[in-house]
């Protein structure tokens, strides 16, 4: 992982580089698209309220848990103790991307939906709550974590959530065999470079000419910046949308000359 200080710096390079986020400049009428009705979509749907106040739970429970942290975090698995908060105040994502994420299921209507990384389920509320007629598969590793999004699942009355607990090397291929397609795919569950790309290869097998893949922390090491470099050099991506915290993928063969955009968001 960089340091605090290289990430700012980073940062500060994507802010003064990229495509402002009014989609002025953009040629292509498929972002251009995405930015005025996706992107810059500022209305506040009625479900942001409810789950942003499982957010706030989250943020204030002192409990402790056994934590198994499959992740990038450590070479073994290892069982520490966390406290919820600490666990919700570095997993979570931030509500601007998490929200992000339930206007695209909103807009694009992806009916098969795969998340690799619940952490207490807020993305993955936001995900399901946005097409209540897609299947949402949210996968993670740790079983006192999973426990918990299971009942922040239960007191949002979301019923279209199916939480697979386990290795994401051993259940997303059982998962995959299961269904015909994915649709729209959230990988959020191993910040290294060869796991990203195994699970990306493993996800474009199951994948249609629409599928979107979205991609977490591009910038967070060396390790995912090389990941994202080769998503974006491989034969099927067609389109890809850098923001920074997050990459976007498209691999709609309609787009016939790959195309990369880096926009302020």
């Amino acid at each position: 992982m960089y340091s605090r200080f290289k990430i700012a710096k980073k940062y500060i390079h994507y802010w003064l580089t990229a495509s402002n986020g009014k989609g002025h400049g953009i040629h292509s009428p498929f972002v251009f698209d995405f930015i005025k009705n996706v992107l810059n979509d500022s209305t506040n749907y009625p479900c942001y309220q409810s789950i942003e106040g499982i957010r706030k739970k989250m943020l204030g429970n002192k409990n402790i848990i056994e934590v198994e942290d499959f992740g990038a975090g450590s070479s073994v698995i290892k069982t520490k103790k966390r406290m919820v908060k600490d666990i919700a105040a570095s997993s979570l994502k931030p509500k601007k991307y998490a929200q992000l994420l339930y206007r695209m299921v909103k807009y694009y209507k992806p009916q098969s939906v795969i998340e690799l990384g619940t952490s207490f389920g807020i993305s993955s509320a936001y995900l399901a709550s946005a097409n209540e007629s897609a299947e949402v598969n949210t996968c993670e590793g740790d079983s006192s974590i999973a426990s918990i999004a299971n009942k922040n699942f239960e007191t949002l009355h979301l019923k279209n959530i199916q939480l697979i607990q386990g290795d994401f090397a051993k259940t997303l291929p059982q998962l995959l065999s299961k269904l015909k397609a994915v649709d729209f795919a959230f990988i959020d569950g191993n910040h290294r470079k060869l796991p990203t790309l195994a699970y990306f290869n493993q996800l474009l097998a199951s994948s249609i000419a629409t599928t979107i893949f979205v991609f977490d922390d591009v910038h967070w090491s060396s390790e995912m910046e090389d990941a994202w470099e080769q998503i974006k050099k491989h034969t099927a991506t067609t389109l890809t949308i850098d923001l920074f915290f997050i990459g976007i993928v498209f691999i709609n063969p309609n787009f016939k000359i790959p195309q990369h955009f880096t926009i302020r968001f």
